[in-house]
């Protein structure tokens, strides 16, 4: 088999029997964890075995696993800082605090693949404008020079553990209030401001080596009328085209309210595909999921299959041998101090 353009989601702990079906659909090919899913390290590992038994080449496995507000696995993972205590270790010693980011890239993909996630969406690539709540202290900086040298540090770090980077919210999230999760965002900004802000971590990412790149659920009308996950003009004029990305491009979760301009949810994705995505996400709606299974059952995009077989993990280490790693040791002890002096007062 392949890996079919829907990625999905699960109920608990274990497969049940309508997922295992599921999950050998032709049209499947990944699975995003939640914290629903996660008890311990031990379980955790024997779910994703599961999963990777199924088929062949084997799902895809995601989480979102950035630090800060949005991480799935807490209880025997280490905590991770939010994005934005990066940039500011940055304000008082940027080559410190690039070490500091590649070294905490480095454990969150260690403690990932210790456990057979191929990937975490991550790195937040949007600006801090002080706008959005929902983006908030998940940015690195305000300063897209700043993002793109300290998310470019963080992917050093993620390649060294065998992961791939994911960087989102494409073209940039940061300057609109509202929560695409519940409304519909519409940044009123012309395209050269976006190109000479929002769009230049992205670029500068796409010429370090990014993967793979997550679309925002958000319409950009000065430049195009539909959200940029569904528009040709952001994902293959502009991301492609222009960019030149040739990586992965993962749509954002079809199931969030911004994305309910585009009607059903095989409406959803087809428009998403249509427009670009080589693989949507549809979470917390089986429903939903299943008549997207039954829509794109006859897909097939060999160019989107090459792209997606540089997802998978690599070079997975045992939690053991994880903890006995310099690297891990020198992380720890940077969280540690993140959370003993959240002021940032530290000896840089």
């Amino acid at each position: 088999m392949t890996h079919g353009p829907l990625m999905l989601d699960l109920e608990g702990h274990q497969l049940t029997s309508q997922e295992r079906e599921m999950l050998c659909h032709p049209a499947a090919g990944g699975v995003i964890l939640f914290s629903r899913n996660y008890q311990s390290p031990q379980q955790i590992s024997a779910l994703i075995d599961d999963i990777h038994r199924l088929r062949e080449p084997p799902l895809l496995v995601a989480v979102d696993q950035e630090g800060g507000r949005v991480q799935r696995f807490k209880e025997g993972f280490s905590r991770l800082p939010p994005a934005a205590w990066f940039g500011e270790l940055s304000k008082q010693n940027s080559k410190k605090a690039k070490s500091i980011t590649q070294k905490v890239g480095w454990l969150m993909a260690a403690e990932l693949r210790a456990v057979g996630v191929d990937f975490s969406f991550a790195p937040v690539l949007d600006l801090g404008f002080g706008a959005s709540s929902v983006i908030g202290d998940r940015a690195f900086d305000r300063k897209p020079l700043v993002v793109s040298e300290l998310a470019h540090a963080w992917m050093a770090g993620v390649h060294d553990a065998g992961m791939a980077a994911v960087g989102k919210h494409f073209p940039g999230h940061g300057w609109v209030t509202e929560d695409s999760h519940n409304e519909l965002p519409v940044d009123h900004r012309r395209f050269a401001d976006i190109l000479m802000e929002d769009l230049l971590p992205f670029q500068r990412m796409i010429d370090y080596g990014m993967e793979a790149i997550m679309p925002a659920h958000v319409i950009y009308d000065q430049s195009d009328s539909k959200l940029a996950g569904f528009s040709k003009y952001w994902l293959q004029d502009v991301l492609r085209g222009q960019l030149g990305f040739k990586g992965v491009i993962f749509s954002d979760d079809l199931t969030m309210a911004a994305a309910e301009e585009a009607g059903g949810y095989a409406q959803r994705a087809k428009a998403a595909i249509e427009a670009g995505c080589d693989m949507v996400l549809v979470c917390n709606n089986p429903a939903g999921a299943i008549e997207v299974l039954d829509a794109l059952k006859d897909y097939s995009n060999p160019a989107a299959q090459m792209r997606l077989i540089r997802m998978h993990g690599r070079k997975a280490i045992s939690r053991d041998a994880l903890h006995l790693d310099q690297r891990w040791k020198e992380s720890i002890e940077w969280i540690a101090q993140y959370e003993a002096t959240p002021s940032l007062n530290l000896d840089l």
